[in-house]
């Protein structure tokens, strides 16, 4: 990886300044790319899986929140959710505390 950029990399003692500075340009431009590819766009794609699933939550739905509560949604408002954790135990969450949405194996 690292030799095909260095294949960009001005090479000294030819006395253009300009293909030197090009090739600068190009170098960047590749790394800013990679940077893209790797980095922001699988983030972005993250970013908006996860609100779809914020979104779609409703009543009757098990969730795993990030602190590792499992529970049943009973009432869903616009920015927090009421879990029962167990027969009579109830808590109010904040939604962005929702970690997963639980799937459940068709047998039971």
């Amino acid at each position: 990886m690292m030799d095909f950029l260095f294949a960009f990399a001005p090479q000294g003692g030819d006395g253009g300044g300009g293909t030197g500075f090009m090739s600068t340009i190009i170098m960047f431009a590749l790394i800013f790319l990679i940077f893209y590819f790797m980095i922001l766009r699988p983030q972005q794609k993250r970013q908006k899986e996860r609100t779809a699933m914020l979104s779609s939550l409703k009543k009757g739905d098990k969730i795993m929140t990030n602190g590792g509560i499992y529970g049943k949604i009973i009432n869903v408002d616009e920015k927090t959710i009421l879990l029962e954790i167990a027969d009579n135990v109830k808590i109010k969450i904040d939604r962005s505390a929702v970690g997963s949405v639980v799937k459940e194996a068709s047998g039971e």
